[in-house]
C-alpha cells in the first residue's frame, strides 16, 4: 500500500507531470542518440565476434576504429535516406521499425559487399562477417526499443495525467474495427487508448481482436471490470442502430462511464473516421426512436415548383420546415417572420448554404391583416405552412390576450387569406396540449384547430375545395427553442441546480426533423379537414431526463449536481395526451401517421364566438377573454391557475 502511495506522487509531481507536456526533440539530438547506439551495437558485435567465434585480431583486418568509423559513415547515410530520425519517438509505429529494419540491414548488406569485394582483391578485409550479421541485429535491437521505451512512458504519463482517455468500444463489427483501428493509428493526436470490446453477443466474446480482449455485456461485469480498465464507452454507430439507446446505455451511464459515438460509416470521408468525428454522446440520441422512414416522392411531386410561405419560419419548427423544403426544389421560399434578429441569422445560413435556391424574406407580424394580405397578394403561394405562434405555457397564461392575438387571431387571418387567394394546401402545426386543455396556450390552439376545421367545412358544403386545410398535432419537440433540453443543459453548466417541476411529471419527445418530415407528410396526404396526430413512441420521465443528461456531463446526480422540484407551473398538467376522450383514429398509409376523428364545429357559430374573443383579447380584458375560450372549448379546465375560479 506504502509502495502504491510512493508511486501516486512520483506521477503527481511537476517532474513527472511534464513529461507528457514535452515539445519535440530535435532531429540532431536523436541522430546523436540513434549513432550511440549504433556505436555501442559495433562495440558489441566486435567482441562477441572475437571471443565467441574464436576471430582472433588480424592485420589483414582493418582496426576497430576505422572499422567503426566506415560503419558510422554508412549507417548515417542510410538513416538520411530512410529518414528514420524525422519521426516523433513518442509516436513511433509500425513504419517506423521498418524504416529502421530496412535502415540498419540494407547497410549491413551493403558493407558485406564492399567487404567481399576487398577481400577479392587478395590484399585486405575490412570486416568479420559476424560481427556485421551481430551488429545489425543489436543495432535494430537497440534502435527499436528506444522508441518503444519512449512511446510506453510517454504514454503511461499522459495516461496518468488525463490526457488520454481508456476506452472501450461497444460493438465488434466492421465499424467498431474501423474506430479501433483509428485509435491505435493516430498517434499524432493521441487521445484515446483502446482497452477492450463490449459485444452482447456471447458468440463474439471470450476472445481477443487487436489485441485486447472482449468482453461480455451485462451489469455485473461493467460494475466489476470494465469501470475499472475505462473511463469511456465509443458506441459504434452498428450498435446505435440495433439498441434502444433510451434504455440499453443505461447501464454504463448509471456506473459514471462516459458515452461516445461516431457518426455512420455512410459519411466517414473515404470510409475512415476521424477522431474529432468522435463526440460525447447528446441527449437527444437517447430519446430518438428508431428513424422513421417517409417516402418523399408524394412530397417531392407537390412541392417541385411550387411557392411556398413557412410563417414562423425563423423559429425551431419554421427553419427545420425551411430547410427540408428546399431540398424539392420549389420555385420560391417565402420566410415570414416578426423576429428581426432570428430571421437575419437565418437568411445567412440559407443564402450560404443554399444559393441556388430562390427564398424571399418578408419581415411580418400574423395579426397584421393589412401586411400579410398585401404579402399574400404580392407572391400567391401554393402551400401555406403555418408554423408561427406563440407556445410557452406559464407566459400565456399570464398573458391570454396575446395569446389571442397570435395564435387565433394569427391563424384566422392567415386561413382567411389561403381561401381568398386559392392556396392549393394550408398546413396548420398544432400541439398535444389543445387536447382536454388545461392552459391557456393549449386551448387557443385549439381553439384554432376548430376554426379551421369548421371552415373547410363551410367551404366543402358550398362545393369550394380549392384550399385543403390540414392540422398537425404533436408533443415536445426535443431541442426547440426554450425547451427543456436547452434550459437543463444550461442549469449543469453553471453547476446546478436543475429544476423539474413535480417528480412524475412525463412528456412525449420527437426530434425536429422528424416532426417537420411528418408534417410535410400529412401536408401531402390530407384531403382536407384531417387533424392528424404521429406517434410520438413512450412518453419519457422528466426526472429520468434530468438524470441522463447530469451523468451524459460527466456528473453524479445528487451528489455533483441536485435536482430541485419546484410544483408545477400554472396551466401545467403531469402528462400530455394527443387524444381526448371523445376521438378515434383512423389509419393512414403511414404507421406513425393517424387521423384523429374529432367533432366538426359549425363555421357560423364558431366565427361569431371567436369575433367575440378577438374583441376581449383587443381590449385586454383577460378574464372575460379566458371565459370565452371555455365557452368554445368545454373540456378546458385550467389547473394550478387564477383561471381555475371560471370553472366553478
Amino acid at each position: 500500500m506504502e509502495e502504491k502511495e510512493n508511486t501516486g506522487y512520483l506521477e503527481n509531481t511537476d517532474i513527472f507531470s511534464r513529461l507528457s507536456n514535452l515539445k519535440y526533440i530535435p532531429r540532431w539530438l536523436v541522430l546523436f542518440v540513434d549513432v550511440f547506439l549504433c556505436f555501442i551495437a559495433y562495440y558489441v558485435s566486435t567482441y562477441i565476434s572475437n571471443k565467441i567465434f574464436a576471430n582472433s585480431p588480424d592485420e589483414r583486418i582493418f582496426s576497430f576504429i576505422q572499422q567503426l568509423g566506415i560503419v558510422t559513415v554508412f549507417q548515417i547515410l542510410f538513416f538520411w535516406f530512410f529518414h528514420t530520425y524525422s519521426g516523433v519517438l513518442r509516436y513511433s509505429s509500425y513504419v517506423d521499425a521498418v524504416k529502421l529494419l530496412f535502415a540498419v540491414f540494407l547497410n549491413m548488406g551493403f558493407l558485406m559487399l564492399v567487404n567481399l569485394v576487398v577481400c577479392a582483391s587478395g590484399y585486405v578485409c575490412v570486416f568479420y562477417y559476424t560481427a556485421l550479421l551481430i551488429y545489425s541485429i543489436l543495432a535494430f535491437l537497440l534502435l527499436f526499443m528506444l522508441r518503444l521505451g519512449v512511446k510506453i512512458i510517454y504514454d503511461y504519463f499522459t495516461e496518468n495525467s488525463g490526457q488520454i482517455t481508456p476506452v472501450m468500444i461497444f460493438g465488434t463489427q466492421s465499424a467498431a474495427i474501423g474506430i479501433a483501428t483509428l485509435i491505435k493509428r493516430s498517434s499524432q493526436e493521441m487521445k484515446y487508448k483502446l482497452v477492450g470490446f463490449i459485444d452482447d453477443d456471447k458468440n463474439a466474446t471470450e476472445r481477443l481482436i487487436m489485441g485486447v480482449k472482449v468482453y461480455l455485456l451485462n451489469e455485473e461485469t461493467v460494475r466489476k471490470i470494465i469501470v475499472k480498465k475505462a473511463k469511456a464507452i465509443i458506441v459504434s454507430p452498428n450498435k446505435m442502430n440495433q439498441i434502444n439507446p433510451e434504455t440499453d446505455l443505461d447501464v454504463f451511464l448509471n456506473n459514471n462511464l462516459a458515452v461516445l459515438t461516431s457518426p455512420p460509416m455512410s459519411i466517414w470521408n473515404n470510409n475512415v473516421l476521424s477522431l474529432k468525428q468522435i463526440k460525447s454522446i447528446q441527449i437527444e440520441d437517447l430519446l430518438e426512436r428508431p428513424k422513421i422512414n417517409i417516402s418523399t416522392e408524394n412530397i417531392a411531386t407537390q412541392i417541385k415548383s411550387k411557392v411556398v410561405l413557412i410563417t414562423g419560419a425563423a423559429g425551431s419548427i419554421g427553419s427545420e420546415i425551411v430547410r427540408q423544403i428546399v431540398h424539392y426544389k420549389p420555385n420560391l421560399i417565402i420566410l415570414l417572420d416578426q423576429a428581426e434578429s432570428p430571421m437575419h441569422n437565418l437568411t445567412l445560413e440559407l443564402d450560404e448554404q443554399y444559393p441556388d435556391q430562390n427564398f424571399s424574406t418578408f419581415l411580418g407580424d400574423v395579426r397584421n391583416l393589412e401586411r400579410m394580405d398585401y404579402m399574400m397578394d404580392m407572391y400567391r403561394p401554393d402551400y401555406v405552412y403555418h408554423a408561427a405562434a406563440y407556445k410557452h405555457v406559464p407566459l400565456m397564461e399570464d398573458n391570454p390576450v396575446e395569446s389571442i392575438q397570435v395564435n387565433v387571431r394569427g391563424t384566422k387571418i392567415m386561413a382567411d387569406l389561403a381561401v381568398k387567394y386559392k392556396v392549393q394546401h394550408f398546413v396548420m402545426v398544432s400541439t398535444d396540449k389543445a387536447v382536454n386543455p388545461t392552459n391557456v396556450m393549449g386551448a387557443s390552439k385549439r381553439i384554432a384547430e376548430i376554426y379551421v376545421q369548421s371552415l373547410y367545412a363551410k367551404l366543402k358544403e358550398q362545393g369550394d375545395t380549392t384550399t385543403k386545410f390540414i392540422t398537425t398535432r404533436f408533443g415536445n419537440v426535443l431541442g426547440s427553442n426554450g425547451s427543456v433540453i436547452p434550459l437543463f443543459k444550461s442549469q449543469i453548466e453553471k453547476g446546478g441546480p436543475i429544476t423539474v417541476t413535480h417528480p412524475e411529471i412525463i412528456r412525449y419527445f420527437m426530434t425536429i426533423p422528424e416532426a417537420c418530415m411528418l408534417v410535410l407528410e400529412a401536408g401531402t396526404i390530407g384531403e382536407g379537414g384531417e387533424i392528424f396526430i404521429f406517434d410520438m413512441g413512450s412518453p419519457v420521465k422528466i426526472v429520468n431526463l434530468a438524470k441522463k443528461m447530469i451523468r451524459l456531463a460527466g456528473f453524479i446526480p445528487e451528489v455533483d449536481i441536485k435536482i430541485v422540484f419546484t410544483g408545477l407551473r400554472p396551466g401545467e398538467k403531469l402528462y400530455e395526451e394527443l387524444l381526448n376522450h371523445k376521438e378515434i383514429t383512423q389509419p393512414t398509409h403511414h404507421p406513425k401517421i393517424m387521423i384523429a376523428s374529432v367533432q366538426v364545429y359549425d363555421y357560423e357559430t364558431v366565427s361569431a364566438q371567436i369575433e367575440e374573443l378577438i374583441l376581449y383579447s383587443q381590449q385586454c380584458k383577460n378574464f372575460l377573454t379566458v371565459s370565452q375560450m371555455k365557452k368554445i372549448v368545454p373540456e378546458f379546465l385550467s389547473k394550478n391557475s387564477q383561471y381555475e375560479r371560471l370553472d366553478v
